[in-house]
């Protein structure tokens, strides 16, 4: 069942993170908002020496630009949200920060609480 969103800047990382999975062709996009507004979009890394997933690689980017916290997150996966990609943004952004799970579509489908 879709979920709403009634934040417009929620809606923008959701489709920042549709449209990277489609602009690379990924089983995931991810996206994330940091406490000054920036956005930082991604999709999963998968080389033989490094693994990210697209919302890791999306914190990762916010850290190496000096973000000092997220204000939220988007992914848009067909699967479940890792543990390991909730706890990647908890690291940044602390407890509380919303995850918001997407389909392939943009279409929201559940926010998640870290």
């Amino acid at each position: 069942m879709p979920v709403e969103l009634s934040n417009p800047e929620d809606v923008k990382i959701v489709t920042l993170a549709k449209a990277t999975r489609l602009r690379t062709g990924s089983a995931q996009g991810a996206a994330v908002r940091d406490l000054d507004g920036r956005t930082y979009a991604a999709a999963p890394v998968d080389l033989v020496s490094l693994q990210l997933s697209a919302l890791q690689l999306a914190v990762a980017m916010a850290v190496s630009s000096g973000a000092r916290g997220l204000e939220a997150a988007a992914v848009s996966t067909d699967s479940d949200v890792a543990e390991a990609d909730l706890a990647a943004v908890r690291d940044l952004g602390g407890p509380g920060v919303d995850v918001i799970a997407a389909d392939a579509r943009g279409a929201a489908t559940a926010v998640l609480h870290t």
